[in-house]
């Protein structure tokens, strides 16, 4: 059986978190994982439903997808959690818990989070309709040692991506060749394809 592990996604809102979030998703695929994805607004949503922004409220829901993430690890997936996570000390908590762990960074500007917000949160946060807001109005504490650090104003979220996949490649969690990988790029499949059609090998 695979291995299990965790990639902890941490960082802003606006960071982009949950972009690459999906983009690992269908590269792990191709490492024929099967892959899960807590994704911080969903797990709100679906498993942390009445809890607010308080300090204690913040934890409780990271102490929650943790027990998730360390249940879905136990039995072999490839874990991605997207959420804010501000606080060092309960993503140490979630480490212990989890195991394999793999922390990400998701490093980036205030103000670049600021402009990429379409829902003009950070807007009124500073202004100061919204309290609480990690970043403005609360804190985020930022990794001291975590396994990657991704600078999202920098990269792409592909070059972000493939990354993830060399470091957990790097830790021993991949298999550094693809079982699913394609040799051949479509045009050079289309190719062969064809050869192999007038051989009659293939209709």
């Amino acid at each position: 059986m695979n291995k299990g592990f965790t990639i902890w996604f941490t960082g802003l809102s606006g960071a982009g978190k949950t972009t690459i979030s999906h983009l690992l998703e269908k590269k792990l695929k191709e490492y024929s994982r099967n892959v899960e994805i807590l994704d911080g607004d969903v797990v709100r949503t679906n498993l942390s439903q009445g809890l607010g922004f308080s300090k204690m409220d913040r934890d409780i829901n990271i102490q929650r997808i943790a027990f998730v993430c360390k249940l879905l690890t136990k039995h072999g997936a490839a874990v991605i959690s997207a959420a804010i996570s501000p606080y060092r000390e309960a993503r140490e908590r979630a480490r212990k818990e989890i195991g394999n762990f793999v922390e990400v960074y998701v490093k980036c500007p205030l103000e670049v989070c600021a402009e990429r917000d379409v829902k003009g949160l950070y807007k009124k946060a500073l202004k100061g309709e919204i309290q609480a807001f990690t970043g403005v109005s609360d804190p985020y504490e930022e990794p001291l040692n975590p396994e990657l650090i991704l600078e999202t104003n920098k990269d792409t979220v592909e070059d972000s991506a493939n990354k993830v996949i060399n470091k957990l490649i790097e830790l021993g969690y991949l298999d550094p060749k693809k079982p699913n990988a394609n040799i051949y790029s479509s045009d050079e499949e289309a190719k062969v394809r064809e050869r192999l059609s007038r051989l009659g090998y293939i209709d």
